[in-house]
């Protein structure tokens, strides 16, 4: 039996990300015109980090599936450190029909994925965020043209490009078809590898992988704009002097001009008002945020309804 999980954005080739984002469509028009988790079937839902969006949007989802969402707190559980991440997952696997987990290392999904007879969904971790690029993907199409249409367009990333985020962009936008451009400070830039992979699947897709140390050239002719937290979860104590260089990446009113007139403008959330982003830009009207948010649902419900058929 094959097992199919999502631990990092090229888990899923081209056609197989093209039919996730379709089915997310679908369920965009109607929430329940699939339910796989009918039963009710339980998938266990573990967070070792705060979270807001991506426990409400799975746990969500997971009933609107038709399922029971197993929400476990990680840090009661302490997986691989009460207990083996192997004896958990082997526990799991006996009890629910997949496991979504929000977490540290990706050494740590990576060894759950490795022994898991149930799909293994990374719904956050320090180098990739896969589940929120598939809502980004969505919400783009929703705003333009279509799901057909995300090829060829141009996703500017400005800010921490060091960071999970930036490597899903690179990936998830390139195996969308996109011309992805991700601009940060020096010192806060992609690693290699993760770019060399993005420009590898872009040779395939059509599309086009762009690192710079400028916002202008970053953000010009944009078709959508987004940016993240220039401080990710872990990193608070050095708020005040990872700030500093990303004062220019800062995407106000002045660096969105340089984007297309009717580009949109994400972020995954939460917000810092006045840092990352202005105000005046994520509550204006190219901000799509709020569907941005909603689209987690969606997506991830096409998520793990494509990963139960493919078993």
């Amino acid at each position: 039996m094959t097992v199919r999980h999502l631990l990092r954005d090229d888990d899923l080739s081209p056609a197989e990300q093209r039919q996730v984002l379709d089915l997310a469509m679908a369920f965009r028009d109607d929430r329940f015109v699939r339910q796989p988790l009918s039963g009710p079937l339980a998938v266990a839902f573990i967070t070792d980090k705060p979270t807001l969006r991506t426990q409400v949007s799975f746990a969500a989802g997971i009933a609107e599936l038709g399922g029971f969402p197993l929400v476990v707190d990680g840090n009661l559980a302490q997986i691989g450190v009460r207990e083996s991440i192997a004896d958990t997952t082997h526990v799991l696997e006996r009890m629910v029909s997949a496991i979504v987990w929000r977490t540290f290392g990706d050494d740590r999904i990576q060894e759950m994925a490795a022994v898991s007879r149930v799909p293994v969904v990374n719904a956050l971790t320090d180098g990739f965020h896969p589940c929120q690029i598939l809502a980004d993907l969505l919400t783009v199409a929703q705003h333009r043209g279509g799901v057909g249409a995300l090829p060829g367009q141009v996703f500017a990333y400005v800010g921490d490009a060091a960071n999970n985020m930036a490597n899903s962009y690179l990936l998830g936008g390139a195996t969308a078809g996109l011309h992805v451009r991700v601009g940060g400070p020096e010192g806060y830039l992609p690693d290699g590898a993760i770019v060399a992979r993005a420009r590898e699947i872009a040779a395939q897709t059509g599309g086009s992988v762009t690192v710079t140390t400028d916002p202008v050239e970053a953000v010009a002719g944009a078709d959508a704009v987004a940016t993240d937290t220039w401080v990710s979860m872990g990193a608070e104590a050095q708020a005040e002097e990872r700030s500093r260089p990303f004062v220019p990446f800062r995407l106000d009113a002045a660096l969105l001009a340089h984007a297309k007139p009717d580009a949109v403008v994400l972020h995954c959330l939460p917000a810092y008002r006045g840092k990352e982003i202005t105000g005046d830009v994520i509550d204006g009207p190219q901000s799509v945020v709020f569907d941005e948010a909603e689209n987690r649902l969606h997506a991830q419900k096409a998520l793990l309804a494509w990963l139960l058929e493919q078993r």
